[in-house]
Parts: structure tokens; sequence; C-alpha cells
């Protein structure tokens, strides 16, 4: 469906990409990995012709349809729900105010109804009779009522809009889908439906995304920007992982038992060519997977950075106590009537309103107060907290990012920061960049990097990994699973909460829903309970 030949791709000086020649088909999800500024965004862009390469060309099939994932949330204010839906089919869309026009004349001609005669065959032929319906399933799949399609898309909340333009995507069954992080803002019932769609969609799909789960249940293939170059390989994120990983070490093993490695290797891809897949691509993934050859396996130059919590005390028998809170927010009751105990080995994971369970963090960190309610925490306990807005960390502050460190650090020497911030990423005159500058992803490193000076024994972690890349996402993980204290999370990452948490609250209207287990254990008891 699209082929990309000798395309690089410079900005600045500076090379994101060159020479790259691939060729996406049909039936496939294609998955673009890379760092933070790696050019997973730009290449997207240069796909769908928004922009030009620097050399080279991309040729998409002749009659193909191209659909992408808008990133303006504004940029349909004006329409209602429903036509900024059936706006994904332009020409579709074209016809029917072309239609509309028509018939509105008070002086319809001879030629007019040629031309509408025209049209209504085309509009036919483009399903135009069942867009509406269409329209109606996409919203509904996606967690919104039928009931907006006629409302303007500027009485819509933000995560309304971004369904609404993830259902415009997706709408009248496109040759090609592109989507840059089409599962920021979606629930976890319309992350699953887009799964579903997606896995029995017969077109191509591009898709950039940190979600490691959605990655991993969509895709056939991973395209990885690396090196300044973009190598597609076959399989899902897992296996791409696993696989680079083995090879860093084969790399940095290449004199010690290579023949060895080799063998391991191989078993590694029958294991992966062996595994079961939901999605219909299954079979032919597996194929794909038995032909790949030790050679075809992917390298990567990028780092991760360590994260690693270590408490300095151990926890007492009690740990948490939380009694019957409630707060009101604005007119709108945000927790009723909530009650939990925690355990010295709890883990757990909070769902249910965003904002229900900031608020909970905010009240158990004492930065908000209660409307009714009361909490204890155990005397034993020292406690680390990541807000889901950290800027009241940075904003205004003129330090440097190893001088900022140091109002957190016991040892206060440079040599002991800066060796600190090296594993976090932080190398070099990287340390002198003033804090208030940083981006999203370097403000959230560094208030890891805080986290860990504490050597808390509890943690309260609200969205941690927002702003953060793949390997850093996967640093986090780690370093959850392998903290020995108790963890309060809230995330998007199904990953995360499904290998960290053993423990689920949910925020409910009512008060909570508390149950023993992993996530998806969880899942399915609300799947089984509806």
């Amino acid at each position: 469906m699209i082929t990309v030949s000798n395309v690089t791709m410079q900005f600045g000086g500076s090379t994101l990409f060159k020479d790259v020649d691939l060729k996406f088909t049909g039936g496939n999800c294609y998955g673009i990995i890379g760092a933070n500024g790696a050019g997973k965004s730009t290449f997207l862009r240069i796909l769908c012709g928004e922009l030009e390469p620097t050399k080279g060309e991309v040729s998409i099939q002749k009659g193909a349809r191209l659909s992408v994932l808008k990133q303006d949330h504004f940029a349909f204010e004006e329409f209602t729900v429903l036509d900024t839906v059936i706006m994904g089919n332009a020409r579709l869309y074209e016809i029917m105010k072309q239609k509309d026009e028509l018939y509105a004349k008070e002086d319809f001609s001879e030629e007019d109804g040629v031309l509408a005669s025209e049209l209504e065959a085309e509009f036919a032929e483009l399903n135009g009779w069942e867009a509406e319906s269409d329209a109606s399933k996409l919203i509904q799949g996606l967690g919104l009522s039928e009931d907006i399609l006629y409302s303007l898309m500027s009485t819509l909340t933000g995560n309304e809009k971004v369904k609404v333009l993830l259902a415009q995507a997706l709408f009248g069954n496109p040759d090609i889908i592109l989507l840059d992080e089409p599962t920021n803002h979606l629930d976890i019932d319309a992350v699953k439906w887009l799964e579903d769609f997606l896995a029995e969609y017969f077109g191509t799909v591009l898709v950039v995304s940190h979600d490691r789960h959605f990655l991993n249940n969509v895709c056939t293939h991973i395209v990885d920007i690396d090196y300044t170059k973009i190598k597609m390989y076959v399989g899902n994120y897992e296996f791409w992982y696993e696989s680079s990983q083995m090879i860093q070490r084969m790399i940095k093993q290449q004199n010690k038992k290579t023949e060895e490695k080799i063998k391991e290797l191989k078993a590694f891809i029958e294991r992966f060519s062996a595994n079961k897949s939901k999605s219909r691509q299954a079979t032919s993934r597996r194929k794909l997977l038995d032909n790949l050859s030790v050679e075809e396996m992917p390298a990567s130059s990028r780092k991760y950075p360590f994260i690693g919590f270590s408490p300095e005390r151990e926890l007492g028998k009690e740990i948490l106590s939380v009694n019957s809170i409630s707060k009101t927010v604005d007119g709108v009751k945000l927790l009723n009537n909530v009650s939990f105990t925690l355990g010295r080995t709890d883990k757990v994971a909070f769902l249910g309103d965003e904002q229900a369970i900031t608020m909970l963090f905010k009240i158990l960190m004492e930065e908000e107060q209660p409307d009714e309610g009361t909490f204890k925490w155990g005397v034993s306990t020292s406690v680390s907290y990541f807000p889901v807005d950290n800027n009241s960390y940075f904003d205004g502050c003129q330090l440097s990012i190893i001088d900022w460190m140091r109002q957190y650090s016991d040892d206060e020497t440079d040599t002991y920061l800066r060796g600190f911030l090296g594993r976090m990423l932080f190398s070099g005159d990287d340390v002198f960049k003033q804090v208030n500058v940083l981006s999203g992803g370097e403000k959230v490193r560094c208030m890891f990097s805080r986290m860990m000076l504490f050597g808390s024994n509890v943690l309260v972690l609200d969205r941690p990994t927002n702003h953060l890349d793949l390997e850093s996402i996967t640093a986090v993980n780690n370093g959850l699973v392998s903290f020995k204290g108790v963890i309060l999370l809230a995330s998007h990452d199904h990953e995360i909460m499904q290998t960290v948490a053993d423990r689920i609250i949910e925020i409910t209207p009512e008060g909570c829903i508390d149950r023993q287990g992993t996530y998806e254990e969880y899942l399915d008891f609300k799947a089984n309970k509806e």
C-alpha cells in the first residue's frame, strides 16, 4: 500500500533518519517506536504528505484512501459530531454538501438533475446511506453516547473530542490508517474496543504508541527508528524488546560462547513463533517468525535509565487506614465514603475517575482536606509522592539539575550527584541545564531521581509514565516490580498495572470496590459481573 524509497529527513543540520526503504502492506499493523525526538511523528507526517522529506519519495497505491488521526482538537469546533466523523471520508462529505446545496436550489435545472443523479450514485457507492449508523457505531464503541451526534464539537470535553477524532480516522473503511498515540485519554473499555477493531481491520495500519500492551495486542511488525535508520521487524513489541536485549548481550559477549548465544536466540524465536495471539494475523505472523534468521534480529542504541527504590527501614504492621473519606469540589462529589486499610505487602492499583483518584492521593499527602472522614499512616511509614502535575517543583526555579537534586540528597558532593544523574541519562553538561526549561520527560526523570534519594518504604504514584518514552516506561515498570515496600498506583499503562499490582481498589460514586488479585483478574471479574 505504501512504498518508502530512499527517504532522508534532516532538521537544522541534524539527521533524523536517512536512506529509508520500506514497504507497508495490507492486513498488517506496524508499530512505530523510537526514543523521544527520534522522529516517529515526523515519519508519519511524511507518509501522509504533510511534510516533504529532504530526499527520497513516498508512494501510495493508486486509488488507496488514507486516513490520519488529527492532533488539533479544536479544528472542528463549529461542526457537529456527526459531520466531524463523516469528514473522515472527505469525498463522501463533499458529496453530501453538494447534494444539500443542489436540492436547496429554487431554480433546479436539467443539468442539476444530471449532476444530482451522478452524486446519488457515488453517494450510494461510498455507503452514504449507512454513514450515520456507521458513525454512531464508532462513537458508541469508543464509549460515547449516540445522543451527542448532533452536538457541536465546541460543547464537548477534551476527552470526548479525542474520541470523536479517533472515530473520524476510522470512519468509512479507509485503506490506510495512520495513528499517532491513539490510546491517549482513552479508558480501558475504549482501548479494548480499538484493539479489537484493528485486529479485524483489512487494511494497513501504522501506529505510534507508548502503550506496550496495545502494541503487543495489535502489531504484526515493529518499525524501529534508531541509529538514524528505520528498520522493520516481524512480531509485536514484546518480541522486539526481548530480542533487542538479547542481541545487546550477544554484542557485549561476542567472543564468549557465541555459538551458544545463537542457539539461545534461535530457541527464543521458536518460542515466540509458537505463541498464540488474539489477532487475525496470528497465523501469518507465526509463519514469518518461523522463517526469521538470527541476522535479522534487532540491535538498539537506546539507553534505559536506572530506576530502583531501596527502603531505608522496614514497615511495621500498620500502614494506612482510610475511614469514610468524602470530598466535593465545585458541586461534584469526587469521593463518597471511601474506606480501606493497607497491609505491609500491598501493591494497590486505583481505578475510577482520574480527578477522584488524584484528590484521594492529595488528601493522603495532606495537600487537601477531606470534607468528611479521616486517615492515618502507620508510625513506621515514610512516603514518597509522584504527583500527576509536577509543575510546582520546577516553574520559576533557576537551579540547575544538579543543584536541584542537591536539595534532596544527604550526599551533596558533585561526584555522587553526577554519578546518580548519569544513571538517569543526564550526562556531561546536561546536569547544568536549568530545571525550568526541561521537557516533560526530563522533569519526570528528575522526580523519580528525587524519590529514589528519599529511601521511602511507601510510594504513591499518580500516572507516573506520562511524558515518558518506552525505554523510561520499561525502567519504571522494572523498578516498581522490584520494590519491596507498599505501592499506591494510578496509571494508564496496562503492563505496569498488571505486573505491579496485587490488589485493585476502584473508586466509585458509592464508595469503592476492593479486591485482591491482578489487574486483568479484576477486569475479568467486572466483565463477568456485567
